[in-house]
């Protein structure tokens, strides 16, 4: 079958279209923006890519177009497919119906902790010789890879909320079908499409729907919303994680050395020394231990496995040291996870300052949504520096000085990325750690610090030195 993917360069659908071509298919596809790393994968895959969306793209006549959610009307190609009557479907169902069928589904869903758990349950599978495939929603630095086929019928899949394309506006995750399913959190997100938070736990009331009766829910017993769910209708097991009457982690030690006891119940399976810091990760590590217990795998074993886990792109990942001043990268953008992020690293460099920089890139952001909730998840930030555009598709709706005023000398706000670049490194000095946040590209902002740091090391600032246009 020879399949056109509309909006391949996205992890998700980029991911798809390198399992499509594991599995035979001839695959072609286009998106606005061609670039690296998803380019070169894809590239090496054998998978043909074409700029843009022009309708002349209906000459590769494909057996199928697949449509992704970047994808809206009034995109040229669409409206070329849907005038000649073409055949279309959304990833998530192609994958749902081509891929997933007559696998072991697991899947990982959540407002937070998605990627980072399924990389997590990935590594044990594989660790414990299941040779899982997998489609995650970033790069698993074990694997180094975002998607593969695997070699059995396991299959690990982030399980995204989002909604599926413009003409199945239902949650991604009712085409996976999964038979074991985390569902880590539920908070209010993505309030371009959800009006509240009701309206999301809907959407995993449909996923409850779709475990079958020998399957499992792996749930967060922590979460008022996710209970909710749970009593709109329940039709499988339940295990829950994060008390003490089912999966949790006991006699924590955070620090230098994360590490804790991790428990079913009054049942003691070994303690775990887990690279990566923070409550959030030991929930992750919990859930994703318990989720690889109902495919068979001891607990001993995916303690093994974790010791060993070595994280996830942008999760949290050093993008280097320049004059004892570390740069990390990080994915958080919605408050719940950047204050989860900010205290992870806290727990492991101590009293050492922290100076995050922020960019509020997610739709849910832009719209305002949640400004009044940044001031309280920045609270173990020493300083913060804070960019939003003032103009194009990325402009924000608000003034970010306004949002952070509650935080006064601590925080200062931006229009232009060279302005808040040289901020930042005339305030670092040696023993800081500089912690990136955003759920884009950040115009690239991890390297331009890191260059500009050296530049200072060297005694020149060079073309990094501009003048702020709108420091507060």
């Amino acid at each position: 079958m020879h399949l056109h993917i509309l909006g391949i360069c996205g992890t998700f659908m980029g991911g798809l279209a390198q399992l499509a071509r594991a599995a035979g298919h001839r695959v072609t596809g286009c998106d606005a923006n061609v670039y690296p790393p998803m380019s070169d994968q894809l590239a090496a895959a054998g998978i043909e890519l074409v700029e843009g969306f022009a309708a002349d793209q209906m000459a590769f006549k494909p057996d199928l177009f697949v449509i992704g959610n970047v994808v809206v009307r009034g995109n040229p190609l669409m409206e070329a497919i849907l005038e000649a009557g073409a055949p279309f479907t959304s990833g998530p169902q192609w994958i749902g119906e081509h891929l997933l069928r007559a696998k072991w589904v697991l899947a990982v869903a959540g407002t937070h902790g998605k990627t980072t758990t399924s990389a997590m349950l990935a590594k044990i599978l594989d660790h414990a010789g299941l040779a899982p495939g997998f489609l995650i929603g970033g790069v698993p630095q074990d694997f180094g890879v975002s998607a593969r086929s695997g070699a059995s019928d396991f299959f690990v899949i982030e399980a995204d909320e989002y909604d599926t394309a413009f003409f199945d506006k239902r949650s991604k995750f009712v085409h996976y079908f999964p038979r074991t399913a985390i569902l880590n959190n539920l908070e209010y997100d993505h309030a371009d499409i959800f009006a509240d938070l009701g309206a999301i736990e809907t959407q995993f009331h449909h996923l409850v729907r779709c475990v079958p009766h020998s399957g499992r829910l792996i749930v967060n017993g922590q979460a008022a919303s996710l209970q909710r769910v749970l009593a709109r209708g329940c039709w499988s097991q339940v295990e829950l994680f994060d008390v003490e009457a089912g999966w949790h982690a006991a006699d924590v030690s955070e620090g230098a050395v994360h590490a804790f006891d991790v428990a079913l119940g009054a049942t003691s399976y070994g303690r775990l020394k887990l690279p990566a810091a923070g409550s959030h990760n030991r929930s992750n590590a919990i859930a994703a231990i318990a989720a690889a217990h109902h495919v068979g795998v001891p607990p001993a074993l995916s303690i093994e496995a974790l010791s060993h886990f070595e994280g996830v792109k942008r999760r949290l990942e050093l993008r280097g040291i320049e004059h004892d001043i570390a740069v990390y990268d990080d994915f958080a953008h919605h408050p719940t996870a950047i204050a989860l992020t900010l205290d992870g690293l806290r727990r492991r460099v101590g009293s050492a300052r922290i100076l995050a920089v922020l960019e509020p890139r997610s739709n849910t952001m832009k719209l305002g949504t949640m400004k009044a909730a940044l001031p309280a998840a920045l609270r173990d930030a020493d300083l913060v520096f804070c960019f939003g555009a003032r103009n194009g598709k990325g402009a924000l709706g608000w003034e970010p000085a306004e949002a952070l005023q509650s935080l006064g000398e601590r925080a200062r706000s931006f229009h232009d990325i060279g302005a808040l670049v040289s901020a930042v490194v005339d305030a670092a000095r040696p023993g800081d750690h500089v912690l990136v946040m955003s759920n884009g590209g950040f115009g690239g902002v991890h390297g331009r610090l890191l260059e500009a740091l050296a530049a200072r090391r060297r005694g020149d600032l060079g073309a990094e030195r501009v003048t702020c246009v709108r420091p507060t």
